[in-house]
């Protein structure tokens, strides 16, 4: 079996090395020609995404190029800290801190390290069953086709033309990084404050540098197209006169800021079809507020490839993976979209963080 993965982020990247663990050939075509490398923002890969990278050897390279926490502490908007909460889970491994570009980069080297081709540039236009044919007039043969190309996924409205677009959340984020050590710093933990009009986390590396975000609560397309400077601004003026260190945080910040409207994907209708199949963020992308779009990616990459290992052809194995996958993706896309709206706290996050995978394990048929 030879696989054609559409997209080469986090899931596309690591769906090929679940792959090629599992016996699987498979080749990355990528729409950008960077690869994604200059990916802005930052993300933290929790213990189940670390599992899920543990499960195929993968997990060096991100902890290699990452921080760590070990806990977080909840603000209230007097400045009040009204809970402090440890991240060790059994002695899990994570959570892990790293900028995007970091990330893409660690483990796009490790697949290539293992063989994995990727080809740049290769922006999908259409695909039918052994067939993905690109803008540059390309194409790719494989026998099957996973599309781990994102939010926009064009993979997704090739499957179902009918699927719902992604929904707005109501939020801008912003993320920055400061290297001023003045600053408040929050070493080893996240410092996470509800102001009165906005959201601000944030969390110190080793070096003394501190990188942190904004939700702002903004209509979709208020604030499109903001330079790093305005996006600063806005995200200031949120915190501004408040009892916090959040505006100082982001005063002291200077261009190494990244903005953008948040969307998620409650649930998409169809995963699959006999000869293509969705990971990631193309299949259920959540808001940032639960942290764990990057560690649902990584799980649905891992246990994809089991699927297709184990089960006797394609779309038996497409099957498994969403009857694996379905109900735990879209409970988190739930639980966060609820997290965002304020309509609950979320605070015991346990039933994420103690997913485990285990590579040897054989996977039903159902």
């Amino acid at each position: 079996m030879k696989a054609v993965i559409i997209g080469g982020g986090i899931s596309g990247t690591v769906t090929a090395m679940a792959l090629r663990q599992a016996g699987i050939e498979a080749s990355v075509h990528e729409a950008h020609p960077s690869g994604g490398e200059d990916a802005g923002a930052f993300l933290t890969i929790m213990h189940n995404g670390m599992d899920a990278l543990h499960a195929i050897g993968a997990d060096g390279p991100v902890v290699d190029n990452s921080f760590a926490a070990a806990g977080l502490e909840l603000v209230t908007p007097d400045g009040k800290t009204v809970e402090r909460r440890s991240f060790d889970v059994d002695g899990l491994a994570g959570p892990r801190t790293l900028t995007r570009a970091v990330l893409y980069r660690a483990l796009q080297e490790e697949a290539i390290s293992r063989g994995i081709t990727f080809e740049r540039g290769k922006r999908l236009v259409s695909a039918s069953p052994g067939i993905a044919r690109f803008e540059d007039g390309s194409t790719a043969e494989g026998d099957i086709l996973i599309g781990a190309d994102g939010l926009r996924s064009v993979v997704r409205n090739i499957i179902d033309p009918a699927c719902p677009p992604p929904r707005s959340t109501g939020l801008d984020v912003v993320y920055g990084y400061t290297t001023d050590t003045s600053v408040p710093q929050a070493p080893s933990l996240y410092r996470m404050i509800q102001s009165l009009h906005a959201f601000f986390g944030y969390t110190s590396a080793p070096d003394g540098s501190t990188y942190w975000f904004a939700r702002l609560p903004t209509a979709e397309g208020v604030w499109s197209g903001l330079s790093p400077a305005e996006w600063r601004t806005a995200a200031f003026v949120a915190f501004d006169g408040e009892p916090l260190p959040a505006a100082e945080i982001i005063e002291s910040t200077g261009d190494e800021v990244f903005g953008g409207h948040s969307y998620d994907v409650p649930s998409t209708p169809v995963w699959f079809t006999e000869s293509m199949v969705l990971v990631g963020d193309a299949a259920h992308a959540a808001s940032p507020a639960a942290g764990q779009g990057a560690s649902m990616a990584l799980e649905d990459s891992v246990v994809l490839a089991q699927c297709l290992r184990d089960l006797p052809d394609a779309p038996t194995a497409f099957a498994a993976y969403e009857r694996l996958r379905r109900p735990r993706v879209e409970e988190l896309v739930a639980n966060s979209a609820a997290v965002s709206s304020g309509t609950t706290s979320d605070r015991d996050r346990n039933w994420l963080y103690r997913h485990h995978i285990d590579w040897d394990a054989t996977i039903p048929r159902t």
